[in-house]
């Protein structure tokens, strides 16, 4: 089931009336491409990061320990690095918000026929 690139996505709102700056972290970077895995949202506004689970031989031991991790700080109004701003960051100003992978296996009637 996991011989071929499969996406969702995540919808990130930012519900404040300020800019947030967003990342997003993976335990397991090799299996997933994020895009984009961090950006500016405007107050209000929502952006769409499409999650996509590259090709790769099932682990049974593994099912659980993927996590994601949303990272977000209020943005500075004098942004010009983000890379900077994010090294920079105080803990106390970051909101995380923790997110655990769930592997949907298809059921034997629901596999495609070849």
């Amino acid at each position: 089931p996991f011989t071929d690139v499969v996406t969702t996505n995540l919808k990130l709102r930012n519900p404040s009336d300020k800019k947030v700056c967003f990342k997003v972290k993976t335990t397991a970077p090799r299996r997933y491409c994020v895009r984009p895995n961090s950006g500016i949202i405007d107050p209000g506004a929502t952006v769409t990061v499409s999650v996509m689970l590259q090709p790769f031989d099932y682990d049974p031991n593994e099912k659980s320990k993927h996590k994601f991790m949303v990272q977000t700080i209020f943005a500075p109004s004098n942004i010009a690095d983000m890379e900077v701003m994010w090294k920079e960051a105080k803990p106390d100003d970051l909101m995380d918000s923790k997110l655990k992978c769930v592997f949907d296996m298809p059921h034997e009637h629901e596999k495609p026929v070849s």
